[in-house]
């Protein structure tokens, strides 16, 4: 192989992805600890309280998070049980069923999100100038729109209130 080959930017550009996302992924998990969840929890958590009715059909919920159906499947069971979610079925359809942020998810997600802004600002956004962060996020989600495009899965649809009736997007 070409010597060159392994200063070619891509490479470089990849490598810094992996480094960076390794140290923050380190730096988040030991925060995520601190206060009982694994970081697919707080993914989850996350994921369920930015969505219309603090709610994700469970195939949406995989879509976003990259975890197979059975994945999801494992984390929700788990986190139900630690009272963290519940399941709603879809009144719309028998075979899917929402998860959805209980009031002691939405109270952990509270407890911990400070410390987590604290952790991105210090080591993440507050690195970058502001133009530099706009042009990073605009090329991330270019990138995560091509290589995941069910990243946001479920987002934007009218999700049920659980009274029947639809919340808007």
């Amino acid at each position: 192989m070409n010597q060159n080959a392994f200063d070619d930017p891509r490479i470089t550009a990849v490598g810094l992805l992996y480094e960076a996302h390794a140290g923050l992924s380190a730096r988040f998990a030991a925060q995520f600890e601190e206060h009982g969840l694994s970081p697919v929890e707080f993914e989850v958590l996350t994921r369920l309280a930015r969505s219309p009715g603090n709610q994700l059909r469970m195939t949406d919920l995989a879509a976003q998070t990259s975890l197979s159906t059975s994945g999801v499947t494992r984390v929700v069971d788990r986190m139900e049980r630690d009272g963290l979610l519940t399941r709603r079925a879809c009144p719309s359809d028998r075979r899917s069923s929402y998860a959805v942020v209980t009031a002691a998810g939405m109270q952990r997600l509270d407890e911990t999100m400070p410390g987590h802004l604290r952790i991105i600002e210090q080591w993440f956004t507050g690195q970058l100038e502001p133009a530099a962060l706009a042009a990073l996020l605009d090329g991330l989600r270019r990138v995560r729109d091509a290589v995941h495009p069910g990243a946001t899965a479920g987002s934007s649809e009218s999700a049920p209130t659980g009274d029947g009736a639809t919340a808007p997007a």
